[in-house]
């Protein structure tokens, strides 16, 4: 047997012991591994700090090292949503739909773990406290592959949830990292459907693409997050201005940050000299289309068909539509199925957005920051979900659990 056909195997016996964990149980386990995280701060700062320096080393991006970074407020961070996750209701166990059939049988549905959770990420080291929180809610084993520029912290932080696990007399491959970024090993992890469910990989564009083409498993898939803010004739202009700042400069390096936007013609006089002098102002850099040009000094113009990137950086596509129905278009062609938001005061054009806007999260008069599994209320995100099976967007508990018919009876045989 391969190590990692072992690893996955060990993994999804852990899974049955996990399955089978008590609400009460599971939340005393959380909360420790929290303070656990917290006691150990300086442990996993120092891994961080050698994942830091190789990655410096390496040449990697302002994006990537702001994703890899890790520090006191951070680990803080990963403990809170560690107990966030351990307050939120039992999900596992419940009962839907109780029906009696006219031959007396009585069938219902019941929400169970999938079973084994394969993370496949890249320089996300909180990746590895999120997952195992949310996997150990939702009843799972998780198996995480970090990438090598995360490896250290992933290690580290595993480790002291591990040692949580032990003393709770429970399997410490419950929460496994494997500890070699070679890809081939990857590749092989890939192909462990006897004893894993579901892959959810986070990444670049690179990433999500070798898994879906590699896996035997199914996988979540998320690409990519082109998000955009479209600012209605109707927009509250100062409303639409917070929202563009705060969606596109308070974090650049996350999908949920605004790569474009979409002005009416009929506010652009009004609007595009503020977004102007404030982008200026943060070293914004403007791409746009021609009748964006003549509102900034310094603007790379775009063709129609050259939208849709994701920047990551203090970058943005701009675009002046006509009217609703353009912008609409504008997002079914260049959008990422991730986070649209529209500013308007006009009720009916806000319904019409969501209902029309094919995206997994879709937003009135409120940042695309918010696009997030612990801004959702569900704790943490284990990942967000761009297609449409099993999940849609930001990925909490019940995304990591299904349901599974119970027919009970009293002897009835069919006919």
């Amino acid at each position: 047997m391969s190590l990692i056909t072992n690893i996955a195997k060990k993994a999804a016996q852990a899974a049955k012991v996990m399955a089978i964990q008590t609400s009460e149980a599971k939340t005393k386990l959380l909360n420790d591994m929290a303070n656990a995280l917290r006691i150990n701060n300086k442990v996993i700062m120092a891994a961080n700090d050698i994942d830091i320096s190789f990655a410096k080393e390496k040449g990697l991006g302002e994006a990537m090292l702001d994703r890899l970074q890790l520090n006191a407020a951070r680990i803080e961070d990963m403990a809170v949503g560690l107990e966030t996750v351990a307050g939120i209701s039992e999900v596992v166990g419940t009962l839907r739909e109780q029906v009696v059939r006219p031959n007396g049988l009585k069938i219902s549905k019941m929400r169970v773990p999938l079973g084994v959770i394969c993370m496949i990420y890249e320089a996300r080291p909180n990746v590895t406290a999120d997952a195992a929180g949310l996997c150990i809610k939702s009843g799972n084993a998780v198996i995480l592959r970090g990438g090598k520029e995360a490896l250290n912290s992933s290690l580290a932080i595993a480790n002291v949830l591990q040692q949580v696990l032990v003393k709770h007399q429970l399997p410490k491959e419950i929460v496994t990292v494997i500890d070699q970024p070679d890809r081939a090993l990857m590749t092989e992890l890939l192909t462990q459907k006897d004893y894993i469910d579901l892959v959810i990989p986070r990444g670049g564009e690179g990433l999500i693409n070798f898994v879906c083409e590699n896996s035997q498993i199914p996988v979540i898939q998320h690409y990519k997050g082109v998000c955009h803010l479209f600012v209605d004739e109707k927009a509250n202009i100062d409303k639409a201005l917070a929202l563009l700042l705060n969606g596109k400069t308070q974090r650049t390096g996350v999908c949920n940050a605004l790569e474009g936007l979409l002005v009416h013609q009929k506010v652009a006089d009004k609007f595009l000299p503020l977004v102007a002098k404030r982008f200026q102002e943060l070293g914004v850099k403007v791409n746009g289309c021609a009748r964006t040009v003549p509102y900034f000094d310094d603007i790379v113009p775009l063709a129609d068909s050259e939208f849709g990137e994701e920047y990551l950086s203090l970058e943005i596509a701009i675009r002046v539509v006509d009217d609703f129905g353009q912008a609409i278009d504008h997002i079914d062609q260049f959008g990422s199925n991730h986070t649209e938001v529209i500013c308007t005061e006009d009720q009916q054009k806000a319904m019409n957005f969501q209902r029309l806007v094919d995206a997994s999260v879709v937003m009135v008069n409120a940042s695309s920051r918010f696009s997030d599994g612990s801004q959702l209320g569900l704790g943490a995100e284990i990942g967000i979900a761009t297609s449409k099976l099993h999940a849609y967007g930001p990925m909490g508990i019940e995304s990591l659990t299904t349901e599974k018919y119970l027919v009970n009876g009293e002897g009835q045989v069919r006919a």
